[in-house]
């Protein structure tokens, strides 16, 4: 637990971060996620306009039930960065 508190911690440097650099971002969330709701995916935008945001019909461990869709998704958003 120590190590999410210290994470939670970071939050507002993480933001700062997202805020001066904008990174391209690529939100993969779970919209039945019963942990992080998909308000938290969102919320990345606040930062980071830009950023692609996509849910899947799954809860907290997506890549356990979408890997190959979201590896897909994954790569095809690799192909829109600089090379």
């Amino acid at each position: 637990m120590e190590v999410l508190k210290n994470n939670v911690d970071l939050y507002p440097k993480f933001h700062e971060y997202f805020r001066k650099y904008m990174p391209k971002a690529l939100i993969v969330w779970g919209n039945k996620d019963p942990y992080f709701l998909p308000a938290g995916a969102e919320a990345y935008k606040k930062d980071i306009p830009d950023a692609t945001v996509k849910f899947y019909d799954t809860g907290h461990f997506a890549l356990e039930t979408h890997v190959r869709e979201i590896g897909n998704d994954i790569l095809n958003f690799m192909e829109t960065l600089p090379h």
